[in-house]
């Protein structure tokens, strides 16, 4: 069904006449005075191979100024996110928090727990150690020492996604799995050490207060000069091996992790015996267990994790919030790529548009496809200027050597997006002069980037020069908009 949507809308995009006409173009106020280069000759100087899809429209009236290929449907990359920000504040509210409980199936006498200690999920994107160092703290104020029945983890609130796109590197931390119970972003954090002619690894769940090392998750150095990383599902278990001469003398990276309910299991299972009480190994829980509340831990307001996931473009976040939106929906979504689909549907349906088609909540994958016409739609609506403009990044304006403008008179708040052969730009403008406007700029050359071999994705050549370009026709884009409409 997503297959043939993706297929409908692109050839709605490429073969046929739109489907809607664009709005009107406004007359500029200063017509034939301005003295900025053309938009058309901006994109030809660039040199970007594939396509370019732009548009610029008057924030206040939603009036159209120019805008090239705006329904050509193209891979929204971390623009995406956007959208996703636009979805779950109308579907699941600002104030919305995520609550990670401690439930018990039976009764406590002396401070043993005569039944389960349950571990329940129910999304949060941002639960850490140091979180799960305040349920134990909780759990052992709440009179319990000792858990005589199973220490069980549940992560089925939301659809379990064994990896955000399948088609990235397994040592990547930005496509780890994804699960109704998560931990630190579903990273692990690995360092090496070179001493006395051995190697000291360590695999942990650091945070702020604690470090933990964990089991879930195991590295072997091994005597090889490639592949760098090999990963292997065994035993419920995330196997990795390094090749040693990829490692110097020493060094750290965070790396995914694929077992995110016992590695959230695993680490309050030690905080737990560093509080006295005595737990077993964690079990998952394939149904979700009733019990009473025992202690519990709730994220900050859902608006303050979402300007923390625009900044940082966090792909886990993206998943976990679009996900949560989609099940209050329809509790039945089933799948990342469902709850996409959900999230497209409720988009067209609210802003009035078709040319929305995403694969997930982040633009991790690059089947996703957006019509700039239809991301401006959606940031031009009231709803999107209220709700998510106030939490956009602001863009740092750069002058004609590409040197930062601190003190610039045009500000741009928006969201980047940038994949292999891919680069997105989308938000909002406040010129010189005052003018308010919104715009979504597209670059991406799709042929190319789908001609990359399993081991060109991390570094494929040619992509450093041809992101650079695409930034850089961003910057004069938004540099002859702010000139030419005051």
């Amino acid at each position: 069904m997503l297959g043939g949507a993706l297929a409908a809308l692109a050839g709605s995009a490429l073969a046929e006449g739109p489907v809607d006409s664009l709005r009107p173009r406004a007359r500029p106020s200063n017509l034939g005075k301005s003295t900025a280069p053309s938009a058309e000759s901006l994109v030809e100087k660039a040199r970007l191979t594939g396509r370019v899809g732009y548009v610029v429209a008057d924030a206040e009236s939603g009036l159209t100024l120019e805008g090239q290929d705006t329904r050509v449907a193209l891979p929204p990359a971390s623009v995406c996110k956007a959208l996703t920000s636009v979805y779950a504040l109308e579907v699941l509210g600002a104030d919305h928090r995520f609550e990670t409980t401690l439930l018990a199936t039976g009764p406590i006498l002396d401070g043993r727990l005569d039944g389960d200690l349950v571990l329940f999920g129910s999304g949060d994107p941002t639960l850490d150690t140091d979180g799960l160092g305040t349920l134990a703290t909780r759990l052992k104020e709440a009179g319990v020492t000792e858990v005589a029945g199973r220490f069980l983890v549940y992560g089925g609130a939301l659809p379990f996604v064994p990896t955000i796109d399948v088609e990235q590197p397994d040592h990547v931390a930005y496509s780890p799995a994804v699960s109704g119970l998560n931990l630190n972003f579903n990273r692990v954090h690995f360092e090496w050490k070179r001493e006395s002619g051995k190697w000291d690894v360590t695999m942990d769940a650091r945070t702020g207060k604690y470090r933990p090392d964990v089991t879930v998750a195991s590295m072997q150095v091994a005597d090889r000069a490639g592949p760098v990383y090999t990963y292997e599902d065994r035993d419920d278990r995330d196997r990795w091996t390094v090749a040693d001469g990829a490692l110097g003398k020493g060094g750290s990276r965070w790396l995914p992790i694929f077992k995110p309910e016992l590695y959230a299991g695993e680490v309050f299972g030690i905080l737990a015996r560093a509080h006295g009480i005595v737990l077993k190994e964690a079990e998952l829980a394939e149904l979700p267990p009733e019990g009473e509340v025992l202690a519990s831990f709730e994220s900050g307001p859902l608006v303050e994790i979402l300007e923390d996931m625009l900044y940082h473009s966090t792909n886990i976040t993206a998943e976990c919030v679009g996900m949560s939106a989609s099940r209050k929906l329809n509790p039945g979504t089933a799948s990342l790529v469902e709850s996409a689909a959900t999230m497209s549907g409720w988009l067209s349906d609210k802003f009035r548009t078709d040319g929305v088609a995403v694969v997930d909540h982040s633009g991790l994958g690059g089947d996703s496809r957006v019509m700039a016409d239809a991301m401006m739609r959606v940031l031009a609506d009231p709803i999107s200027q209220k709700r998510l403009r106030p939490i956009l990044k602001s863009i740092t304006m750069r002058d004609k050597q590409r040197r930062p403008l601190p003190n610039s008179p045009t500000k741009v708040v928006a969201k980047t997006g940038t994949l292999n052969f891919v680069s997105g730009l989308a938000g909002y403008i406040t010129g010189p002069g005052g003018k308010e406007l919104v715009f979504a700029i597209f670059c991406a050359d799709v042929p190319r980037r789908e001609a990359l071999g399993d081991h060109e994705r991390e570094r494929p050549p040619g992509m450093m020069a041809w992101n650079g370009r695409a930034k850089i026709l961003q910057q004069d884009l938004i540099d002859r908009w702010s000139e030419t409409y005051r």
